[in-house]
C-alpha cells in the first residue's frame, strides 16, 4: 500500500521529467514481459516440434517423411531444413540433367551451403527480441537511478527554498525518489533473467537443427543418415 502511495505521489507532484521516466520504465516492462511470454511461447512450439524428427527418420525417404511435419509448417525449423535439403538435391540434379550449368561446386558443398543459409535463417527468427532483453537489462536500472537523482535534486531545491528543513520533510521526498531506483531494478531483474534462460534454450534448440541438418546432408550425399551410435565413435 505505501508503495502504491509513493508512485501516485511520484506522479502527482513529479515534473514532465520524472513523468517521462515512469512512462519509459513501463513501457520497457510491458515490452520485457511481452518478449518473454512470446518468446517461451514459441520455444513451446520449437520443442513439440522437434519430437516430430523421430517419426521423420522412419520414412523411407525425405519426400514422405515431410508429410510428418503437415499442420506444422509455420516456423517449424525442422521442416524448412527437411524442405531445403529436398529442394537443392532436385535442383542440383534437374540442372545437371538438362546441362544447363556446369557445377563448379560439388552436391556435397552445394547441400551444405543450402542448409547452412535455412539454419541462419532460423538462427535469427530464435534470435528476434533477446537484443530488447539485453538492452532493456543494462539500461533499466540507469534509467531508474536517473529519475531518482533528478527527484532527489527537485526535492533538495523545494527544501532549500522553505529555508531549516526537518527529518519529516527530507524522509519523504527523498524515500519517492529513491523508488524509482527500485523500479528500474523491478524492470531490469527480469529481463536479464529472460534472456538467460531464452539463449540457453536457444542454444539447445540450435543443436538440434545442427545435428538434424547434418542427418540430412548425409542422407542426401550417401543415401543414409549417420546413426547414433556411429557419431560417438
Amino acid at each position: 500500500m505505501d508503495s502504491q502511495v509513493g508512485l501516485i505521489s511520484i506522479w502527482l507532484i513529479g515534473d514532465w521529467v520524472t513523468r517521462s521516466v515512469l512512462l519509459l520504465l513501463l513501457t520497457m516492462s510491458i515490452v520485457s514481459w511481452y518478449i518473454i511470454i512470446n518468446k517461451n511461447i514459441q520455444n513451446y512450439h520449437y520443442t513439440k516440434n522437434s519430437k516430430i524428427v523421430d517419426e521423420f527418420w522412419q520414412n523411407a525417404s525425405i519426400q514422405d517423411g515431410i508429410h510428418c511435419f503437415d499442420g506444422t509448417t509455420d516456423n517449424n525449423f525442422f521442416y524448412a531444413l527437411a524442405k531445403q535439403a529436398d529442394a537443392a538435391l532436385r535442383h542440383f540434379q534437374d540442372q545437371a540433367v538438362a546441362n544447363q550449368i556446369q557445377h563448379s561446386l560439388g552436391l556435397s558443398e552445394w547441400i551444405t551451403r543450402n542448409l547452412q543459409r535455412t539454419l541462419d535463417e532460423s538462427g535469427s527468427k530464435m534470435q528476434t527480441g533477446l537484443s530488447v532483453l539485453a538492452s532493456v537489462g543494462s539500461t533499466a536500472p540507469f534509467v531508474g537511478l536517473f529519475g531518482t537523482v533528478w527527484g532527489i535534486y527537485h526535492a533538495l531545491i523545494n527544501m532549500g527554498s522553505v529555508g531549516q528543513a526537518t527529518l519529516d520533510q527530507v524522509a519523504g521526498p527523498v524515500g519517492e525518489s529513491l523508488i524509482m531506483t527500485a523500479l528500474g531494478l523491478a524492470v531490469a531483474i527480469p529481463a536479464v533473467l529472460g534472456y538467460n534462460i531464452l539463449l540457453r534454450s536457444h542454444k539447445a534448440m540450435s543443436a538440434k537443427l545442427s545435428q538434424f541438418a547434418h542427418d540430412l546432408h548425409a542422407l542426401q550425399i550417401t543415401g543414409a543418415r549417420i546413426e547414433k551410435n556411429s557419431r560417438t565413435k
